[in-house]
């Protein structure tokens, strides 16, 4: 291999571009400042478009962050062993002034007549 040869020094400079581009992908991929062909910074534009979208997403977060609230006290509700459908209706039976589940007139349901 002659290092002098044209295409050694092709080579040179298509993966010094090459590591340039990747190098400056990355960086836009992630929010960083991106660098021009001289090595001076350029930082990303914030446009109308990503205030936008800022706003939005501060927005939903706020909402999700209402609905986990929500969430917390609706787990509460039903895990809470104190939270029982039966003992209320059983409180209620024994308030006076309310009927009693013996007054009344009994029904044969059970019962089938013979012919």
């Amino acid at each position: 291999m002659d290092w002098g040869s044209p295409e050694f020094v092709v080579a040179i400079i298509a993966l010094s571009t090459i590591g340039w581009l990747v190098n400056n992908w990355i960086r836009a991929k992630h929010g960083y400042e991106l660098e021009d062909e001289w090595g001076g910074k350029t930082k990303p534009r914030d446009t109308a478009q990503s205030k936008e979208l800022k706003a939005e997403n501060t927005a939903l977060r706020g909402q999700i962050d209402e609905m986990q609230d929500r969430m917390i006290v609706l787990e509460k509700i039903v895990t809470d062993r104190g939270y029982s459908l039966r003992e209320e209706i059983e409180a209620l039976r024994d308030v006076p002034g309310t009927i009693k589940p013996d007054s009344g007139v009994p029904l044969s349901i059970d019962t089938k007549e013979k012919a």
